[in-house]
This record gives C-alpha cells, structure tokens and sequence, in this order.
C-alpha cells in the first residue's frame, strides 16, 4: 500500500515547479507593461528659473566674437545653442537655427571640446547663425547649466534667466514651441 501513496505523490506538480512558473509570469506582465506604458522621457531642468552662471568664454570662430554671460542681460531673451563641429546631429538643426536668426531671434553659441579650425570648418559647410560662439574646452559651463550634451538649447529671457531647455536637434516640429518660448521671455 504505500508503494501505491508514493506513485501518486509523485504525480501531484508541488511548489518547486509552479514558483518558477509564476514568478517567469510576474516578470513577463512586468516588461509587457513597461513596454506599452513605458516611463516619461521628459527632463525637468534643475536650472529652468535659475540665473546663468558667471562665464567668460573665449572666442573660437574666427569672424565671431566669445561668450560672456553678461551680454544675457540686456533685456531682449536669447537662443543659447549647445553643440560642437564634431557633433552630427548639431548639422542637422543648422537650417532650424538659421532661420530662427533670419527671423530676429539672436542665436548665441557654446562650442563644447572643439578646435578652432574644426568650428570654422563646420560653420562653412553648415551656416553660421550664431552672433557670438565661446569656447567651452572642459565642457564646464555646459555642466554648470545642466547640459548633459550636444545639442542641447536654453531660452535665456533679457535678464539671464534660464527659461526653457530643449534637449536633443532642433527639428521643424520644434520651432513653434521655441518661437512661443521666446515670446514669454520677452515679457
């Protein structure tokens, strides 16, 4: 008789084989939520409201004059471009920031970790929108506005105050939403 009670429990699936079963379905409801609901990739700048740092970057374009915060602070509001001539993607927002500069808007540039016959390169193949470029060689005024690369872009408003932050290229679909937060910084 027991030969018979030891055949049927080896029948019967126990614990050790339904646990990995369901823990492989928790984890796979897990991902297939992530997957249709993933997280928000929008980033709030720390810096949005904040005043610019105290900076002085040295000129790097040869027909264009250097960077100093000070020049954030004559009450018109400002593009502030974050980029380099090494950088890809910064080519591909050149017709965008172009025609941001034809339209008013003065375009002012940070060259991150360039050289100067590399930006002057850049610039003639790409257009230069820019009224005055600094050099950033350590990429410290980069950090110091919460820039984690290129290209990245700050609307400045007339005060030196930091009022928006886009992240990424400037594309087509873009300009709307910068045109209108230049608008309200000229207030």
């Amino acid at each position: 008789m027991s030969g018979a009670a030891d055949t049927t429990a080896a029948k019967k699936p126990g614990l050790a084989l339904w646990l990995p079963l369901g823990l492989f379905g928790a984890f796979f409801v897990l991902v297939m939520f992530g997957l249709f609901r993933p997280a928000s990739r929008d980033i709030t700048s720390q810096m949005i409201g904040q005043p610019l740092p105290v900076f002085d970057l040295p000129k790097i374009a040869a027909d264009r004059p250097g960077l100093a915060a000070a020049s954030f602070k004559d009450g018109k509001p400002k593009l502030l471009n974050v980029f380099a001539s090494w950088c890809v993607p910064c080519a591909a927002e050149s017709p965008q920031l172009d025609e941001l500069a034809r339209s008013g808007v003065s375009v002012q540039g940070v060259a991150i970790r360039d050289r100067p016959v590399d930006l002057d390169a850049f610039l003639a193949r790409n257009g230069n929108p820019y009224a005055a470029i600094g050099s950033d060689p350590t990429s410290a005024l980069q950090l110091a506005i919460g820039s984690s690369g290129v290209p990245e872009s700050f609307v400045i408003d007339g005060k030196g105050v930091i009022r928006y932050q886009h992240i990424g290229v400037i594309g087509p679909q873009d300009m709307d939403t910068l045109r209108q937060k230049l608008a309200e910084a000229a207030k």
